[in-house]
């Protein structure tokens, strides 16, 4: 009985051992690291204090599937979605190259690009684990000025995505020549001197082309019909006049 007690109080002078495991912490990180997205540029210190938890995770805005924004509704990650902050613009032409760049690698559905509601890049992941890094080069046509591509990992296994976001100036891919002009010359009458009359005419693109730079304003034909161009854009197959009203109206 004295042993049984002796071992009891042992074992009470024991300080229990808790293992704590972190909260939160996700199977696989992932951010766009060149060029430097939002999250890339908080990691390297650009905007100082302002950027929360992004400034020592880069590789960590998650959440749920779906979403278009730039922290995936993490609060900890809330000032990736403040456009009012002094963020980098990249200058690109039509075409953009980004790098995912992984710090724990993670099976994968697909990754997505997004500027507002449109979907400009899709690149499938075939349910498997990245190359570490990732590099993808997507088509901006269509698209001109300063913008915000959403950039989104979308994770096979899980419901969450990570979410990254870069802001661009897009120049419009490349240049176009100018409109021509049409002069006219009203006759002199005894009241009126001559009058010269110079109107801009549209620039005329003539068959509408695949991965040809179209102005707005310009004019093409396709399947018998005439088109005038309502977005600066570099043409794609599968971006043929009647099937995007968005670039060209019918005339």
């Amino acid at each position: 009985m004295k042993l049984m007690r002796k071992a009891a109080l042992v074992l009470a002078a024991v300080p229990a051992i808790v293992f704590i495991t972190p909260v939160g912490s996700a199977s696989a990180h992932g951010y766009i690291s060149s060029p430097a997205s939002r999250a890339a540029q908080c990691a390297q210190g650009a905007l100082g204090d302002t950027c929360g938890q992004a400034r020592y995770e880069p590789q960590s805005a998650e959440g749920p599937k779906g979403l278009k924004n730039c922290s995936g509704a993490n609060g900890a990650f809330r000032e990736l979605d403040n456009d009012a902050l002094p963020w980098k613009v990249h200058n690109t032409g039509s075409s953009l190259t980004l790098t995912w760049t992984f710090t724990a690698r993670h099976v994968t559905r697909d990754y997505e690009y997004f500027i507002g509601g449109t979907r400009v890049g899709f690149v499938s992941g075939n349910n498997a684990q990245p190359s570490n890094p990732t590099t993808h080069t997507i088509n901006l046509g269509g698209f001109t000025g300063r913008q915000k591509l959403y950039a989104i990992w979308n994770i096979g296994d899980t419901v969450n995505a990570f979410y990254s976001c870069i802001d661009l100036n897009i120049n419009g891919g490349g240049t176009t020549n100018p409109p021509p002009t049409t002069t006219t010359t009203r006759p002199p009458t005894t009241t009126n001197p001559p009058v010269t009359t110079t109107t801009q005419q549209p620039p005329a693109g003539g068959t509408w082309a695949a991965n040809t730079s179209y102005a707005v304003g310009s004019t093409v034909t396709y399947g018998g019909s005439s088109y005038r161009c309502r977005q600066a854009h570099t043409s794609l197959t599968g971006w043929e006049p009647p099937n995007v009203a968005a670039l060209w109206e019918k005339v």
